[in-house]
């Protein structure tokens, strides 16, 4: 029905008057639980269906979205996506996909939708069972809740070039945050997971034992002085430190020539023997689809070769603009024209656990929370506001907080070391990261 819907929908917009057009229809159900102290907190369901059209006309393009579906409705909407088109200024680089280049096999099951629904009970449970476990680890004092929620989404589309195919999916997530000591030297730490099965969970109790223990191992944080150290990421956040290499070979970024590398193409970005590659077709994974929000098939490609960048993520504008391939990495919202994304971002692990790297780096700081990032699109000038633990000999000292760390990306990439401990925690993913000499700005 969804596909009859949307090849409907495109046939209006051609006769009235557009030359071309896309659809998507998502829907998504959803409901979670959270609890706190042991007791129940909130319980939300959501439920949303929602159309989004993209029209062309005369070199000129317009997108409008709407949740309203009766025949009315979306006759209006079409009208004045029309109307908004012909108002627009000339974009001599949009259009959709031609054909020749469309998925031939968009219906593969990636096994992204698990048919089990929890009830609201089921995930109170599971709230109750991680906030619990985080509690019982001595020195917890309080708690900010456990969680637990379960969403479904499908998403349908469909281009005026005969493009029509959806993929659906789940996910199941829990969550837990406790705090530890009192007064002014209270700490907070939290852990979760989510997935596309149910079954897939970790073991919810260890989750919030880990949870607890995050918070209570913060304990007796203090400042350093301002240095110059080795810095290590440790791989449940090191993806943090790679979503600003994602933005910066993302086609439309590097087009408008705000992109710290977009000179770097072919170029040795990262040292050598570090590789990153995606695999969109994962089975069960968080960032898979089998085609891109334009239609392109999504494929297996190294970004990072022997530290060599090969590639940058394009959609089917920037690609025009920059003269190059498009690689299947359209991205859209409803309301708007594509994006870029990428698909299970991974980096290739190397042969030292985190324990290793510490003894190889000797001294310095071991990074488990960071936030407030700053970077400088231009030139890759970055800083972090972290805690984590200093470590000397090798070995943990103590912990710390309030610190920032700083440099320039393509000079910190440049000496980055990946550890063995990679674990798929979401769509990108990293083992622990070693940089040595990083500037620490403290006391």
């Amino acid at each position: 029905m969804d596909r009859i819907f949307l090849n409907d929908l495109l046939a209006a917009a051609k006769t009235a008057g557009a030359d071309a057009a896309e659809a998507v229809l998502h829907q998504r159900r959803a409901l979670s639980v959270g609890v706190r102290l042991g007791a129940l907190e909130e319980v939300e369901r959501e439920e949303a269906r929602d159309l989004g059209l993209r029209v062309f006309v005369n070199g000129r393009q317009a997108t409008v979205s709407g949740s309203d579906l009766s025949p009315a409705a979306v006759g209006k909407l079409v009208d004045r996506a029309v109307a908004m088109a012909r108002l627009a200024p000339e974009d001599p680089y949009a259009g959709l996909a031609p054909a020749a280049l469309l998925a031939k096999n968009p219906d593969t099951d990636l096994d992204l939708f698990d048919p089990s629904e929890p009830t609201a009970e089921a995930l109170e449970a599971l709230a109750m069972e991680i906030e619990d476990a985080a509690r019982a680890v001595p020195g917890v004092s309080n708690s900010e809740g456990g969680s637990a929620s379960w969403g479904s989404s499908s998403w349908a589309f469909a281009t005026s070039e005969g493009f029509v195919a959806g993929h659906r999916s789940t996910s199941h997530s829990v969550y837990a945050s406790v705090i530890a000591g009192e007064g002014d030297g209270m700490e907070r730490g939290g852990d979760g997971r989510m997935t596309r099965w149910a079954a897939d969970l970790p073991n919810i109790h260890a989750l919030g034992h880990e949870a607890g223990r995050q918070a209570v191992g913060r304990l007796g944080a203090r400042k350093i002085k301002s240095t110059t150290a080795a810095v290590i990421f440790e791989n449940r956040i090191a993806s943090s430190i790679l979503s600003p290499f994602a933005g910066a070979i993302s086609g439309p970024s590097v087009a408008r020539g705000v992109s710290f590398l977009k000179t770097h193409l072919d170029k040795r970005v990262f040292a050598r023997g570090f590789c990153i590659y995606e695999e969109p077709h994962r089975m069960r994974g968080l960032g898979s689809a089998p085609f891109d929000d334009e239609g392109l098939p999504t494929v297996e490609r190294s970004l990072v070769q022997e530290g060599v960048l090969t590639t940058f993520l394009h959609n089917m504008a920037s690609s025009r603009q920059l003269g190059m391939a498009p690689t299947g990495h359209a991205s859209r919202s409803l309301a708007g024209p594509p994006g870029v994304s990428t698909h299970n971002l991974t980096v290739q692990p190397g042969q030292t656990d985190l324990a290793g790297l510490l003894v190889q780096a000797r001294r310095g700081l071991l990074v488990t929370s960071m936030f407030g990032p700053s970077l400088n699109s231009n030139n890759g000038d970055w800083s972090v506001g972290v805690s984590g633990f200093w470590f000397e000999d090798g070995q943990i000292a103590h912990p710390v907080n309030e610190v920032t760390v700083a440099g320039n990306l393509i000079e910190l990439y440049g000496r980055m070391v990946a550890g063995s401990d990679l674990e798929f925690r979401g769509s990108t993913n990293s083992p622990s990261l070693l940089i040595d000499a990083v500037a620490i700005a403290g006391q």
